[in-house]
């Protein structure tokens, strides 16, 4: 059945309203017909099953047929990125999110290539949130991750983060092998961590001072393996390990 998005603040069981976007894309993309079924969820675990009883361009008539909900994944994980160039972002966004990432935080490092204004910001974040529902619909995953607005790595710290675990992958001698920096986080907690957050940095890696300033807020730096990997590969085997790691059953 096809999956759509209705966002916490509009979520009403008892009278459920797809939004503009959502409205075109069944009745002009899809071609919805009255008698099918879809799915409509709200980003935050509620899922319900219902039928189109009439469509038009301005309502999707619904009625309720089956409601339940999706229990949080067992970790929270966060992927601060550094923004890379191109349409790199919004594939780092999708797979994130079909690797169950509950928070994205776009840094924008010394590094980075693209930087943007205010207003720029404001709406790259819309975008990238967009991304973000996108792959939530495609995959099934009933909790959407919250995308940020594009940070330095300064000031996302001066807002002092709060996690079990903060991991930042690094090129340095000093980095650990994720499992064994997880096993010690284990080990120090009595469980696994709760909530997690993983540093990427950009192509050619955060400065020394962002390094430094990271690991002065308690992050670990974690390797990745003796190949230098492109930003966007880095997010997703990072994201993968502690997916299997944090989020598997068993």
């Amino acid at each position: 059945m096809h999956r759509f998005y209705i966002p916490p603040i509009h979520w009403n069981p008892d009278r459920l309203q797809l939004d503009e976007g959502e409205i075109h894309h069944a009745a002009d993309v899809l071609r919805i017909q009255p008698g099918e079924r879809i799915v409509v969820f709200n980003g935050r675990g509620a899922e319900i099953t219902a039928e189109v009883e009439a469509i038009s361009r301005r309502e999707i008539a619904l009625r309720r047929l089956h409601e339940g909900r999706t229990a949080p994944l067992a970790c929270r994980i966060t992927l601060g990125q550094a923004i890379p160039k191109g349409k790199n972002m919004d594939l780092i966004v999708q797979k994130a999110t079909e690797l169950g990432a509950a928070g994205i935080i776009p840094l924008r490092s010394e590094r980075t290539v693209v930087q943007c204004s205010e207003g720029d910001a404001a709406r790259k974040q819309a975008k990238w949130q967009g991304v973000a529902i996108e792959a939530a619909k495609q995959c099934g995953q009933n909790w959407l991750p919250e995308v940020a607005a594009p940070v330095t790595p300064r000031a996302f710290f001066e807002e002092k983060p709060s996690f079990d675990l903060m991991l930042i992958a690094s090129l340095q001698p000093d980095a650990l092998h994720p499992r064994h920096v997880l096993a010690e986080a284990e080990a120090l907690l009595g469980r696994k961590p709760a909530s997690v957050l993983i540093l990427i940095g950009p192509e050619g890696d955060f400065t020394p001072a962002e390094i430094a300033l990271a690991k002065s807020h308690g992050c670990r730096p974690i390797t990745l393996g003796p190949i230098v990997l492109r930003t966007e590969t880095a997010a997703l085997y990072t994201l993968s390990i502690l997916s299997y790691e944090l989020l598997s059953v068993g």
